[in-house]
């Protein structure tokens, strides 16, 4: 029979350890721990060497738990009179789930000011977030270009504000838009984005009620003279529980998730289809590969299709012209394929950290303008404010519309509050281009 765990309530007389130098095991100043053993069962958590497990029987390590009752006491007072340094605590075992001590003491570490030290996996960026308030400032040398951006009022600023405030950083960005989909965006990457959603809507909806969240998807399009022809082959990997058999999935993600966003005219039977190819996908996320990396800026944008700057989007706030540049990009060049002027339409832009106004502006029409390539330069520098805080003001980049990005893309968006993807300048873009406005939709139409 197993043995269960017991647990020994106690008051020790100190809790916070001091560490003289960071080791492989200490990296941090400070640590403090609210149990002794471990209900997992490893000794990391507390003993390096014999002497930290204070045990006649080391079996008893996994199953008799000591609570520290007055663990948070003991940490105030420890930090009250230590200088301030990073405190690593938090000691998340299912023993936490009854006591609550390392909350508590995450707590103390807040209100006294120290610093806490995160492991990777630690539990604690899932379930103790909104304790960690403490996030750093930008360098005061970067926000000397920036700052003003951040005291004037959304739609209050004058042009000579607007002109004051340099970019965030220097860098070049990239805006690409094709007539390819309604969306006007590459067919691959939206029928991809498309697929993705339809994979975790399975999902939620329990239609294929085996699925896990972790799943991507890729899909290679054949194009003949430049446009799509045919679907070559789709990539689907979904995570699932262990019970479920390959070839049931294979079935059902081809005709619930595949069959259902591709059209048929762009499938037939030569169409490769490759759904989890390793044959097992149960352990997804983070744990499952190499951890939590960057934001995927391919993905995110064009599927490869248009030039890529090389910045993220996420986590960067709008004075980053690494995002809002993009996003700005991103809208001039819908709107100018929307206008009519080109099929295929690609901006480039360049700051300078600092610099209000771009360095260069390029434009590319891959030979398919409708108007001369000068013109269509002239009309987006007439209409278009690449300033960075213009930007902000114009695309009312200030508020909370960028958690909805974090998956199927940011470009291409028309579920979500995604203003660059507003094709609001497109009319006058065509008047001033001289162009018939029921000419340019029947173009538009026939691209699709």
């Amino acid at each position: 029979m197993s043995r269960r765990a017991v647990f020994v309530p106690y008051r020790p007389k100190t809790i916070l350890n001091k560490h003289k130098r960071a080791d492989h095991w200490f990296w941090t100043r400070y640590s403090a721990y609210p149990y002794i053993g471990c209900q997992h069962g490893c000794e990391f958590c507390y003993c390096r060497e014999r002497k930290y497990a204070p045990y006649d029987d080391p079996a008893d390590f996994a199953y008799v738990i000591k609570v520290k009752q007055n663990a948070p006491e003991l940490l105030r007072r420890g930090l009250a009179r230590a200088a301030v340094g990073p405190v690593f605590t938090g000691d998340y075992q299912p023993a936490e789930r009854r006591f609550g001590m390392s909350r508590r003491m995450l707590e103390v570490c807040l209100e006294a000011g120290f610093p806490v030290f995160i492991l990777e996996r630690s539990p604690l960026v899932l379930r103790d977030l909104d304790l960690l308030t403490a996030i750093h400032e930008q360098s005061s040398d970067i926000a000397l270009g920036v700052d003003k951006a951040l005291e004037a009022k959304l739609g209050e600023m004058t042009d000579t504000q607007i002109e004051a405030i340099g970019a965030g950083d220097q860098g070049m960005v990239f805006g690409f838009a094709c007539d390819e989909t309604p969306e006007l965006m590459p067919m691959p990457i939206m029928m991809a984005h498309k697929l993705a959603k339809r994979l975790a809507q399975t999902r939620k909806e329990k239609i294929l009620h085996y699925l896990r969240p972790d799943g991507k998807s890729q899909v290679t399009v054949e194009y003949s003279y430049g446009r799509p022809y045919r679907v070559d082959t789709v990539v689907v990997s979904a995570q699932h529980n262990p019970d479920v058999h390959y070839d049931q999935l294979r079935h059902d993600i081809i005709e619930a998730v595949i069959r259902e966003i591709i059209p048929s005219d762009m499938l037939d039977e030569r169409t490769k289809y490759y759904v989890n190819p390793t044959g097992r996908f149960v352990t997804g996320g983070p744990l499952g590969d190499a951890g939590l990396t960057g934001r995927k800026i391919v993905v995110d944008t064009y599927g490869g299709m248009a030039r890529h700057g090389g910045g993220a989007f996420s986590g960067k706030d709008p004075t980053k012209v690494d995002r809002s540049g993009a996003y700005m990009c991103r809208y001039v060049a819908k709107n100018v394929v929307a206008a009519g002027l080109a099929d295929r339409f690609e901006l480039q832009v360049s700051y300078a950290i600092g610099v209000a106004r771009p360095l260069a502006i390029m434009t590319e029409t891959f030979g398919t303008a409708k108007v001369a390539d000068g013109l269509i330069l002239d009309l987006i520098k007439t209409h278009f404010d690449f300033r960075p805080a213009a930007i902000i003001q114009n695309l009312r980049l200030r508020r909370p519309i960028y958690r909805p990005t974090a998956a199927y893309g940011h470009f291409g968006r028309t579920d979500i509050d995604a203003p660059w993807e507003i094709t609001d300048k497109a009319a006058i873009l065509r008047e001033e281009a001289g162009l018939d406005a029921e000419a340019v939709e029947t173009g538009l139409s026939a691209g699709r």
